[in-house]
C-alpha cells in the first residue's frame, strides 16, 4: 500500500507548525460569526484530521469561545504573528481542524461545504459547488 498524502502548514513566522499523514476527513468554508470574528474575513476555510493524523509543534496561544454543541471551541493562533493555525486541544481532541490558509500547499485544499450559513452577510459568497448547511451538518460532532 502507498503513503499516506502529507499536508503540511503553519503560521506567518514559522513558530507553529502542523504536519498531517492522512487525508481529510472534511473540508470546507465555516461562516459562523465566531470563524468570521476570528478571521477578520467572511468565513473561515478548515480543514479536518484525526487527532493521531497531526503533528503540532511549536507555542500556541488559545483563546476559547461557546461552540454551537455546547462545548468550547478552541483556536490557536501564533503567540508572536498572531496567525490562526487550528482548533482543537493538544492530548485532548479526538480531531483538530485545521485553518486552511495555514497550508504550505493550498492546492491541496478542496472545500466542498459551506457550514453555519445562517446570518452570512452576503459579501460573503458561497462557491456554487458546494453543499450549504445552516448550522452544523447534522452527521458531524
Amino acid at each position: 500500500m502507498g503513503e499516506a498524502k502529507r499536508y503540511s502548514g503553519g503560521c506567518l513566522c514559522g513558530a507553529l507548525r502542523w504536519e498531517a499523514e492522512a487525508e481529510p476527513l472534511y473540508q470546507g468554508h465555516c461562516y459562523c460569526a465566531d470563524c468570521r470574528k476570528a478571521s477578520g474575513s467572511g468565513f473561515v476555510p478548515y480543514m479536518g484530521f484525526a487527532a493521531q493524523a497531526v503533528t503540532i509543534t511549536g507555542d500556541a496561544l488559545s483563546y476559547g469561545s461557546p461552540a454551537a454543541n455546547g462545548n468550547i471551541a478552541l483556536r490557536n493562533s501564533c503567540p508572536t504573528c498572531g496567525g490562526l493555525v487550528f482548533g482543537g486541544e493538544r492530548g485532548k481532541s479526538e480531531e483538530f481542524t485545521i485553518y486552511a490558509g495555514s497550508l504550505d500547499d493550498p492546492s491541496q485544499f478542496r472545500p466542498n461545504a459551506a457550514i453555519f450559513t445562517q446570518g452570512r452577510p452576503d459579501w460573503a459568497a458561497i462557491p456554487t459547488h458546494f453543499t450549504i448547511f445552516e448550522r452544523m451538518p447534522p452527521d458531524a460532532g
